[in-house]
């Protein structure tokens, strides 16, 4: 008989399916049971599908909210891709602020226990039944949702992720997909940056910042960054900040109406929420823009709309996933994001790596303000 998907615990032990450059077999049996390999493409996609079998791999799990000790390092079982989902062994895993909130609870997983993880690098090993447009060896990234990214090999939807070009690092695209998209639609979509514009991006040192620096510098913006320390605003700086403010030493708001003669900016990027929120509003010009995309700092108190009013200002709280909704926008996104990174517009600081397994550390340090640039996890032994 010959054995179909229903049978491939037992194809595997006999092992003798291979999927290398399109070889496959299958397997049959005669009558006294032994393994005969019979070469067959009638059922190709069916053994490519099923090839790969439940196993158990090593991934960060939540079962409680809270501080970084909550992270915990255990084995969890990994199954087959379904239709339309792909197989991946992460390479390397980008840390955004955005895995902090769910930590917290900030914002709210689907249920506990989870793995958190919203982007990440690696090499697809196993594809869904009859999917096409991707196949085992693909260099693929994803980023956003679904979360579990925290993981040495996750299941994804096929049409989340994204295939990485040659001359991307692996550990550079895990650290630039997600705040790189990020700054792609702050920048060019969310509130269109021209010559000419005068920018505030608080936290410019970060992994979102420094794009947003360089990007908009890029661009033709003046640039204005705040920073926490001297170290931070040199590198804000070298990232095309045209004024850097130390917004411990000084005041930001007095800072920026004296560098724009009283007339403000025309958009503030706030990553940083409740200690910076009023003060970026007061920093706008007539009609500027407040976007707000994160709250490292705290939720910021409610705005009553005549806080508006007073300059007939924007306020906007987006979020990529609205942006990225549609295959095609996904892939522009992404594609301009590589683009500038390969052609030098964007330079990736990876300042931080840290094993997988001490993710707990890697989340003190970046919620203490300890990194700059970007953080990436490294599954343990790649």
């Amino acid at each position: 008989m010959v054995f179909t998907s229903s049978d491939s615990v037992r194809v595997k032990r006999c092992g003798s399916v291979s999927l290398h450059r399109g070889l496959t077999r299958t397997i049959t049996t005669n009558q006294k049971g032994k393994c005969i390999p019979l070469l067959s493409s009638a059922i190709r996609l069916t053994v490519r599908a099923h090839s790969v079998s439940s196993t158990m791999v090593k991934a960060i799990r939540i079962h409680e909210l809270g501080g970084p000790e909550v992270l915990k390092w255990e084995d969890v079982e990994l199954g087959n891709p379904k239709d339309g989902e792909i197989r991946v062994k992460n390479k390397a895993i980008g840390l955004n602020f955005i895995d902090i909130y769910f930590r917290k609870g900030v914002y709210k997983a689907a249920a506990l226990p989870f793995t958190p993880g919203m982007e990440a690098v690696g090499v697809v090993t196993a594809v869904g039944p009859g999917l096409t447009g991707r196949k085992v060896g693909d260099i693929v990234a994803y980023a956003g949702n679904p979360m579990g990214s925290y993981a040495e090999e996750q299941i994804l939807p096929a049409d989340k992720a994204v295939p990485v070009p040659p001359s991307i690092d692996p550990i550079v695209a895990a650290s630039i997909l997600l705040k790189g998209m990020t700054a792609q639609f702050l920048l060019r979509r969310c509130f269109k940056v021209e010559p000419g514009h005068t920018v505030l991006v608080h936290a410019a040192a970060g992994g979102v910042g420094s794009l947003l620096c360089q990007w908009a510098n890029a661009l033709g913006a003046t640039v204005i960054g705040t920073v926490s320390t001297k170290e931070k605003a040199a590198q804000a700086k070298d990232d095309g900040c045209h004024h850097v403010i130390i917004y411990k030493e000084e005041d930001f708001v007095t800072r920026v109406n004296e560098i724009t003669s009283g007339q403000g900016v025309e958009v503030v990027y706030d990553s940083v929420g409740k200690d910076t929120f009023q003060g970026s509003l007061d920093c706008l010009k007539t009609r500027g823009y407040m976007v707000s995309f994160g709250q490292s700092s705290g939720s910021p108190d409610p705005v009553p709309l005549s806080a508006l009013a007073v300059k007939s200002l924007f306020l906007t709280r987006p979020s990529m996933m609205h942006y990225t909704i549609t295959r095609d926008e996904l892939l522009e996104t992404a594609g301009e994001v590589f683009a500038n990174a390969a052609s030098g517009v964007l330079r990736v600081r990876v300042n931080h790596t840290y094993p997988l397994s001490q993710a707990a550390q890697a989340h003190a340090d970046l919620e203490s303000r300890k990194t700059s640039g970007s953080v990436v996890l490294i599954p343990d032994g790649v």
